[in-house]
């Protein structure tokens, strides 16, 4: 199947042994991808990575999590990955605009609202409002560069769609974006889908269901109720394999297994799904196989 995985990190330390392997092992598969910068340096990396194949397109933001430094471990996350630990970098929209013309810059992101990984030394108040303001700065540079967003959101969803709102009513982002990594209720998706944002599953949604949950998850159950016009998909790689593979290295190859399982929710074909998703991509970005 031909697929684009909408957002991963192929440029990230994960992959610095073996991390053109992986690129053409991907590109053999039939699957091109995005590599989503979080930082100023992994920007400018993701667009090297880029410009130097084809098949690969990247995007220039900084994650809300580098916004201050911390440090926090995630225990589902396979070793090398489990562990993250971040710097302090000031958002310079002049540089972020400057790197949005790149040819191979497809968005601006990943960037948004994260109030599940937040510092503990500093007041929460200040931290929200931190990501808030750098969120806009974001938006603001979309908006010059005439670029779709990456947008992060945890346990966020209502400011997150707030600040959407408030620049779409503004006749502002016309590129619109996505919203990465989905994991928020059907309401929260659909507030975003009535915003023009289009929709992006991890392969999370190959997690199975708690017992309690009747043999689908919730998150499975908003993958059912969206239209596929309105999705895409994505590894998140290095992070989220999807089962078979949960707790291992991810890699943009394995986003076959989200558009598998997309098709199986949906009782569709996964040849159908990889068509439309693609054509999602490819729309959204402004971007050709």
């Amino acid at each position: 199947m031909n697929l684009i995985d909408t957002h991963c990190h192929v440029h990230f330390h994960a992959f610095k042994e073996d991390m053109e392997a992986v690129i053409q092992r991907s590109l053999a598969s039939g699957v091109a991808m995005i590599t989503v910068g979080t930082q100023k340096d992994t920007s400018r990396k993701a667009l090297e990575v880029a410009e130097a194949h084809d098949g690969v397109w990247a995007s220039v933001g900084e994650h809300p999590s580098h916004l201050h430094a911390q440090a926090f471990h995630d225990s589902d996350e396979a070793p090398e990955t489990a562990d993250v630990k971040t710097r302090h970098e000031e958002f310079d929209s002049a540089v972020y605009l400057e790197m949005a013309k790149h040819p191979k810059c497809v968005a601006i992101g990943e960037c948004g609202l994260d109030y599940y990984h937040l510092p503990e030394n500093l007041p929460r108040e200040e931290v929200i409002a931190k990501q808030k303001e750098v969120t806009r700065a974001h938006f603001d540079v979309a908006e010059a560069a005439g670029k779709p967003l990456i947008i992060h959101c945890r346990d966020a969803h209502a400011d997150q769609a707030e600040i959407i709102e408030e620049y779409v009513k503004a006749g502002k982002l016309a590129k619109r974006g996505v919203i990465h990594c989905y994991t928020g209720t059907l309401a929260e998706a659909r507030r975003y889908l009535d915003l023009g944002f289009l929709i992006s599953f991890t392969g999370i949604i190959t997690f199975p269901p708690r017992k309690n949950e009747g043999g689908v998850s919730p998150l499975q159950k908003v993958v059912q109720a969206i239209p596929l016009e309105k999705i895409m998909v994505e590894t998140d790689a290095p992070y989220l394999a999807p089962v078979p593979r949960r707790g291992k290295r991810n890699e943009p190859a394995f986003v076959e297994a989200v558009a598998r399982k997309i098709a199986e929710l949906k009782g569709i074909s996964a040849e159908d799904v990889a068509r439309i998703t693609t054509k999602n991509a490819e729309n959204l970005f402004g971007i050709a196989r």
